[in-house]
Protein backbone atom coordinates (compact mmCIF):
# COMPACT_ATOMS: atom_id res chain seq x y z
CA UNK A 1 0.00 0.00 0.00
CA UNK A 2 1.51 3.46 -1.15
CA UNK A 3 2.55 5.82 1.92
CA UNK A 4 1.78 8.91 0.41
CA UNK A 5 -0.82 11.58 1.47
CA UNK A 6 -2.27 13.30 -1.90
CA UNK A 7 -5.38 15.21 -2.96
CA UNK A 8 -8.19 14.17 -1.95
CA UNK A 9 -10.93 12.17 -3.68
CA UNK A 10 -13.42 14.20 -5.36
CA UNK A 11 -17.30 12.85 -6.18
CA UNK A 12 -15.99 12.74 -9.83
CA UNK A 13 -14.80 9.21 -11.61
CA UNK A 14 -12.22 7.51 -8.87
CA UNK A 15 -8.65 7.59 -10.03
CA UNK A 16 -6.77 5.05 -11.83
CA UNK A 17 -6.19 1.63 -10.16
CA UNK A 18 -2.54 1.28 -11.43
CA UNK A 19 -0.05 0.30 -9.10
CA UNK A 20 1.36 3.80 -8.89
CA UNK A 21 -2.01 5.25 -7.31
CA UNK A 22 -1.33 6.82 -3.95
CA UNK A 23 -3.49 6.42 -0.76
CA UNK A 24 -5.63 8.98 -0.38
CA UNK A 25 -7.67 10.87 2.96
CA UNK A 26 -10.71 9.55 3.35
CA UNK A 27 -11.67 12.63 5.38
CA UNK A 28 -9.71 15.45 4.31
CA UNK A 29 -11.82 18.15 2.90
CA UNK A 30 -15.12 16.36 3.14
CA UNK A 31 -17.30 18.44 5.06
CA UNK A 32 -18.53 16.85 8.00
CA UNK A 33 -23.16 16.88 7.45
CA UNK A 34 -25.26 17.96 9.92
CA UNK A 35 -28.18 15.33 10.09
CA UNK A 36 -30.57 18.29 10.04
CA UNK A 37 -29.76 19.26 6.60
CA UNK A 38 -30.10 15.86 5.18
CA UNK A 39 -33.60 13.30 4.20
CA UNK A 40 -33.46 9.71 5.21
CA UNK A 41 -33.34 8.91 1.99
CA UNK A 42 -30.33 6.88 0.22
CA UNK A 43 -29.88 9.23 -2.66
CA UNK A 44 -30.48 12.37 -1.09
CA UNK A 45 -27.25 14.78 -2.29
CA UNK A 46 -25.39 14.44 0.61
CA UNK A 47 -25.32 10.76 1.19
CA UNK A 48 -24.24 10.37 -2.47
CA UNK A 49 -21.39 12.76 -1.71
CA UNK A 50 -19.96 11.05 1.03
CA UNK A 51 -20.48 7.35 -0.61
CA UNK A 52 -18.46 8.64 -3.65
CA UNK A 53 -15.70 10.42 -1.79
CA UNK A 54 -15.62 6.75 0.07
CA UNK A 55 -15.46 5.03 -3.40
CA UNK A 56 -13.36 7.38 -4.70
CA UNK A 57 -10.75 6.58 -1.32
CA UNK A 58 -10.87 2.90 -1.78
CA UNK A 59 -9.77 3.43 -5.57
CA UNK A 60 -6.65 4.65 -4.75
CA UNK A 61 -5.48 2.00 -3.00
CA UNK A 62 -4.18 -0.77 -5.28
CA UNK A 63 -5.12 -3.78 -4.22
CA UNK A 64 -8.78 -2.42 -3.37
CA UNK A 65 -9.11 -1.05 -6.51
CA UNK A 66 -8.69 -4.40 -7.77
CA UNK A 67 -11.66 -6.09 -6.10
CA UNK A 68 -13.74 -3.16 -7.00
CA UNK A 69 -13.16 -3.69 -10.92
CA UNK A 70 -13.00 -7.30 -10.62
CA UNK A 71 -16.62 -8.12 -12.24
CA UNK A 72 -18.11 -5.56 -14.45
CA UNK A 73 -21.45 -5.39 -13.34
CA UNK A 74 -20.04 -5.06 -9.72
CA UNK A 75 -22.60 -3.24 -7.54
CA UNK A 76 -20.69 -1.14 -5.30
CA UNK A 77 -22.36 1.34 -2.53
CA UNK A 78 -22.30 2.86 0.62
CA UNK A 79 -23.53 0.51 3.25
CA UNK A 80 -27.14 1.17 4.95
CA UNK A 81 -26.38 1.35 8.38
CA UNK A 82 -23.67 3.98 7.32
CA UNK A 83 -26.10 6.56 5.30
CA UNK A 84 -26.82 9.76 7.30
CA UNK A 85 -29.92 10.15 8.97
CA UNK A 86 -32.63 12.97 9.49
CA UNK A 87 -31.52 15.12 13.04
CA UNK A 88 -33.46 12.90 15.76
CA UNK A 89 -32.97 9.92 13.74
CA UNK A 90 -31.02 7.25 15.77
CA UNK A 91 -31.33 3.96 13.74
CA UNK A 92 -28.00 2.42 13.01
CA UNK A 93 -25.73 4.72 14.84
CA UNK A 94 -23.11 2.89 16.11
CA UNK A 95 -22.05 2.84 12.37
CA UNK A 96 -23.78 6.32 10.72
CA UNK A 97 -22.77 8.22 13.86
CA UNK A 98 -20.85 6.88 16.43
CA UNK A 99 -17.73 5.24 14.50
CA UNK A 100 -18.38 7.57 11.52
CA UNK A 101 -15.53 9.58 12.64
CA UNK A 102 -11.49 10.78 10.76
CA UNK A 103 -9.93 8.69 13.48
CA UNK A 104 -12.72 5.63 13.84
CA UNK A 105 -14.06 4.04 10.46
CA UNK A 106 -13.20 6.42 8.18
CA UNK A 107 -14.70 4.57 5.16
CA UNK A 108 -17.02 2.04 4.39
CA UNK A 109 -18.66 0.44 1.22
CA UNK A 110 -20.55 -2.82 0.44
CA UNK A 111 -20.11 -4.55 -2.92
CA UNK A 112 -21.82 -7.50 -4.41
CA UNK A 113 -22.04 -9.19 -7.81
CA UNK A 114 -25.82 -9.05 -8.61
CA UNK A 115 -28.08 -12.44 -9.09
CA UNK A 116 -29.54 -13.68 -12.59
CA UNK A 117 -32.74 -12.62 -11.49
CA UNK A 118 -33.24 -9.40 -9.75
CA UNK A 119 -35.63 -10.76 -6.79
CA UNK A 120 -33.37 -13.85 -6.64
CA UNK A 121 -31.38 -13.94 -3.26
CA UNK A 122 -27.34 -12.16 -3.20
CA UNK A 123 -25.62 -14.69 -0.93
CA UNK A 124 -22.76 -13.39 -0.69
CA UNK A 125 -21.61 -9.93 0.02
CA UNK A 126 -18.18 -7.83 0.77
CA UNK A 127 -17.34 -4.75 2.34
CA UNK A 128 -13.88 -2.81 2.68
CA UNK A 129 -13.86 -0.82 5.97
CA UNK A 130 -11.02 1.25 6.93
CA UNK A 131 -9.77 1.36 10.77
CA UNK A 132 -8.19 4.32 12.42
CA UNK A 133 -6.98 4.70 15.74
CA UNK A 134 -10.56 5.40 17.57
CA UNK A 135 -11.40 1.17 17.75
CA UNK A 136 -7.91 0.37 19.17
CA UNK A 137 -8.09 -2.17 21.73
CA UNK A 138 -4.08 -2.57 22.32
CA UNK A 139 -2.21 0.24 20.26
CA UNK A 140 -2.43 -0.36 16.39
CA UNK A 141 -4.98 -3.34 17.23
CA UNK A 142 -8.31 -3.37 16.84
CA UNK A 143 -10.52 -4.10 19.96
CA UNK A 144 -11.93 -7.69 19.46
CA UNK A 145 -15.61 -6.27 20.33
CA UNK A 146 -15.48 -4.25 17.12
CA UNK A 147 -14.05 -6.88 14.94
CA UNK A 148 -17.09 -8.61 15.76
CA UNK A 149 -19.18 -5.76 15.09
CA UNK A 150 -17.68 -5.67 11.64
CA UNK A 151 -18.44 -9.63 11.04
CA UNK A 152 -21.66 -9.09 12.31
CA UNK A 153 -22.91 -5.56 10.59
CA UNK A 154 -21.45 -7.13 7.41
CA UNK A 155 -23.35 -10.01 7.28
CA UNK A 156 -26.32 -7.77 7.87
CA UNK A 157 -25.45 -6.12 4.68
CA UNK A 158 -26.84 -9.61 3.11
CA UNK A 159 -30.14 -8.94 4.92
CA UNK A 160 -30.63 -5.00 3.24
CA UNK A 161 -30.06 -6.08 0.02
CA UNK A 162 -32.19 -8.51 0.15
CA UNK A 163 -34.87 -6.60 1.41
CA UNK A 164 -34.24 -3.70 -1.02
CA UNK A 165 -34.70 -6.18 -3.84
CA UNK A 166 -37.80 -8.01 -2.62
CA UNK A 167 -36.11 -11.43 -2.37
CA UNK A 168 -36.63 -11.54 0.72
CA UNK A 169 -40.42 -11.25 1.03
CA UNK A 170 -40.88 -9.57 4.99
CA UNK A 171 -39.27 -6.30 5.78
CA UNK A 172 -39.28 -7.36 9.41
CA UNK A 173 -36.05 -7.10 11.43
CA UNK A 174 -33.66 -10.01 11.81
CA UNK A 175 -31.80 -10.36 15.29
CA UNK A 176 -28.41 -11.83 16.12
CA UNK A 177 -29.39 -14.97 17.81
CA UNK A 178 -25.40 -15.87 18.06
CA UNK A 179 -22.34 -14.71 16.69
CA UNK A 180 -19.20 -17.55 17.58
CA UNK A 181 -15.81 -15.69 16.89
CA UNK A 182 -12.64 -17.03 16.29
CA UNK A 183 -9.71 -14.69 16.16
CA UNK A 184 -6.95 -16.08 14.35
CA UNK A 185 -4.27 -12.46 14.02
CA UNK A 186 -4.43 -9.34 15.77
CA UNK A 187 -6.62 -7.27 13.27
CA UNK A 188 -4.40 -3.92 12.90
CA UNK A 189 -5.95 -0.36 13.05
CA UNK A 190 -3.96 2.66 11.24
CA UNK A 191 -3.58 6.09 11.92
CA UNK A 192 -5.79 8.71 10.72
CA UNK A 193 -3.55 10.22 8.11
CA UNK A 194 -3.56 6.46 7.16
CA UNK A 195 -5.74 3.98 8.29
CA UNK A 196 -5.43 0.24 8.07
CA UNK A 197 -7.78 -2.04 5.53
CA UNK A 198 -10.09 -4.59 5.94
CA UNK A 199 -12.02 -6.64 3.83
CA UNK A 200 -14.81 -8.61 5.03
CA UNK A 201 -16.57 -11.34 3.15
CA UNK A 202 -19.72 -12.62 4.44
CA UNK A 203 -21.73 -15.27 3.11
CA UNK A 204 -25.48 -16.86 4.29
CA UNK A 205 -25.11 -20.36 3.89
CA UNK A 206 -28.91 -21.51 4.88
CA UNK A 207 -32.00 -20.24 5.36
CA UNK A 208 -34.91 -22.57 7.76
CA UNK A 209 -37.96 -20.78 8.04
CA UNK A 210 -37.43 -17.44 9.94
CA UNK A 211 -33.80 -18.62 10.55
CA UNK A 212 -31.03 -17.20 8.70
CA UNK A 213 -27.40 -18.84 8.82
CA UNK A 214 -24.53 -17.08 7.74
CA UNK A 215 -20.58 -17.21 7.72
CA UNK A 216 -17.83 -14.03 7.70
CA UNK A 217 -14.59 -13.65 7.25
CA UNK A 218 -11.94 -10.60 8.56
CA UNK A 219 -9.12 -10.63 5.86
CA UNK A 220 -6.20 -8.11 6.12
CA UNK A 221 -2.55 -7.70 6.38
CA UNK A 222 -0.65 -8.38 3.08
CA UNK A 223 -3.11 -6.54 0.61
CA UNK A 224 -6.39 -8.53 2.43
CA UNK A 225 -4.64 -11.93 1.96
CA UNK A 226 -4.13 -12.92 5.16
CA UNK A 227 -7.48 -14.54 7.22
CA UNK A 228 -7.67 -12.45 10.85
CA UNK A 229 -10.95 -13.28 12.13
CA UNK A 230 -14.35 -16.09 11.25
CA UNK A 231 -17.01 -16.30 12.48
CA UNK A 232 -20.32 -18.13 11.67
CA UNK A 233 -24.02 -16.91 12.77
CA UNK A 234 -27.52 -17.01 13.38
CA UNK A 235 -30.23 -14.19 12.76
CA UNK A 236 -33.48 -14.93 13.28
CA UNK A 237 -36.22 -12.92 11.23
CA UNK A 238 -39.11 -11.43 13.65
CA UNK A 239 -42.59 -12.19 12.69
CA UNK A 240 -45.30 -10.02 10.91
CA UNK A 241 -47.49 -8.28 13.60
CA UNK A 242 -51.02 -10.02 14.07
CA UNK A 243 -53.71 -7.67 12.24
Amino acid sequence: MATSKVSPPSPSPPPSSSSESKQQDPNSEMATPTPSDISSVLDSPLNKAQEAHHIAFFHSIPWCSSLLSSAPNLIISQSVSRVIRPSGCEEDALLSQTLNSPDAIPAYITFYCPPPKPTDYVYEVKSLIALGPRVNGWEGICHGGIVMTLLDEVMGQIFAVNKDSGAMGSKMPLLTGYLNTAFKRPVRTGTKEKPAIVLVVARMTKVEGRKHFCEGVVYGDEEGRNELARAEALFVQLREPKL
